[in-house]
């Protein structure tokens, strides 16, 4: 009877969208929606879309051969089940009605209402509300994608699925209302996060540790990578898309995406050549792989900045990001934790690195929204107001990730059996294989 109960929930949800057209038509005296910052946003859309694709070649290509496409499925599955939680109420609870600062109200736009017509957010009042959404929905899908890499090759699939809708509705949603909505606690407190640093890899990086310390390691902890091209080519969608990701939340076809692209270039490219470097300083040949993450890991920590620093300083934080990840990954290989493919070393660290520098290097010369001019320009409020944030959600993401791993846990059993991990989940979780 336990294998109809999904079913039957998606059914009942299929049975409340009958019953709930959401046809009220909202038309707002003086909005004009621009077609030039639509077409540029449904690319956008478009573009972050294809980035859960590429980390799922980016990390398909990482582990070993037996493994390769139980990793692949569990980014393509977040595609759905986040989308359909999404447009149901997840929406609502990031950017509804605010309640209390730290989350919206689920009734807001529950099932998508109130998206006819030239009805648009607030803070983007050229594009339409519906756009926003689905925009804002490409960075849900993908935050708990990045989080597979930390538990890869020991994760039931059938458990994951619950643990992704509970993360995303506990940690990803009331961080995206406290961060991004006009009166989130985070927003109100100051805190800038142009495109995610904090929201998406932060709270991904966090609950990466606290996946990979409460399922603890694999049997085998070493392995071979199955596919260096895949790496390669998820890298390659990755850096595309992610312009989409930073570009894109300009909110605009405008001076400040062309600027936030230009950033983004930046910092990855030169945080590829440092890991090389790097590598090569350890006595290593340089390699597509470290080449692969060093770009990642720059786009990583430019994500929250894009927006608000110079192009010259994106240098600056491409490099200090790589140096800061390598030297982290370093020293988890040092532990027990068996992070499988150094998720919190690369987005959890490369985000915090991020989101400080953001408060070091941020001028109200890029952007208006910048009230308060970073540490390196000789003002400290914004560069506060950031490692008290950093503080408040490393530790809410992190201890409330592990509860819910644990209620997870609690409800299906997360980890595979030794013999399944020993066969390769992709026979024993999927029964097909390379």
């Amino acid at each position: 009877m336990k294998k109809f109960i999904p079913l039957i929930i998606l059914v009942c949800l299929a049975i409340i969208g009958l019953l709930t057209p959401s046809l009220e038509v909202i038309n707002v005296a003086g909005v004009q929606i621009d077609t030039g910052d639509t077409a540029w946003l449904l690319a956008s859309s478009a573009l972050v879309l294809i980035m859960t694709p590429g980390l799922a070649f980016f990390y398909g290509g990482m582990v070993s051969k037996k493994n390769v496409i139980s990793t692949m499925m569990q980014s393509f599955i977040c595609m759905c089940i986040i989308s359909v939680l999404w447009v149901i109420f997840g929406f609502s609870l990031a950017f509804g009605d605010d309640i209390g600062g730290i989350i919206g109200d689920p009734r807001t736009f529950y099932m998508m209402k109130g998206m006819l017509g030239n009805v648009s957010w607030s803070a983007l009042p050229t594009i339409p509300l519906v756009l926003f959404a689905m925009f804002q929905l490409k960075f849900a899908i993908i935050t708990p994608a990045l989080i597979t890499g930390a538990f890869a090759e020991r994760v039931r699939f059938n458990s994951f699925m619950v643990f992704i809708i509970l993360f995303s509705v506990f940690i990803y949603m009331p961080l995206a209302h406290a961060t991004w909505h006009p009166e989130g606690i985070l927003a109100k407190f100051g805190v800038l996060d142009f495109a995610g640093g904090t929201v998406v890899h932060m709270s991904a990086g966090w609950a990466a540790l606290a996946s990979a310390i409460y399922l603890k390691g694999r049997k085998k902890p070493t392995h071979s990578p199955a596919r260096i091209s895949y790496v390669i080519l998820g890298t390659a969608l990755l850096w595309f898309g992610w312009f989409g990701f930073n570009a894109g939340s300009a909110g605009g076809a405008n001076s400040l995406a062309a600027y936030a692209f230009a950033t983004t270039t930046t910092a990855s490219a030169v945080a590829a050549i440092a890991w090389i470097f790097v590598d090569i300083i350890r006595g290593k040949k340089p390699s597509a792989m470290g080449a692969c993450i060093g770009a990642v890991v720059g786009l990583v920590a430019i994500t929250p900045a894009a927006g608000f620093v110079t192009i010259s300083h994106s240098i600056v934080i491409g490099l200090v990001a790589a140096l800061v990840s390598n030297l982290v990954v370093f020293l988890r290989s040092k532990t027990s934790i068996d992070d499988t493919l150094d998720v919190f070393p690369c987005h959890g660290v490369g985000g915090m690195v991020g989101m400080i520098l953001t408060g070091v290097f941020a001028n109200s010369s890029v952007n208006s929204v910048v009230t308060t001019n970073g540490l390196y320009f000789g003002e400290t409020g914004l560069f506060i107001a950031h490692v008290v944030a950093l503080i408040a959600v490393s530790v809410f993401a992190f201890f409330g990730s592990l509860l819910l791993i644990k209620v997870t846990d609690l409800i299906t059993p997360l980890r595979v059996h030794e013999v399944e991990e020993e066969l390769g989940l992709d026979i024993t979780q999927h029964d097909e294989e390379l």
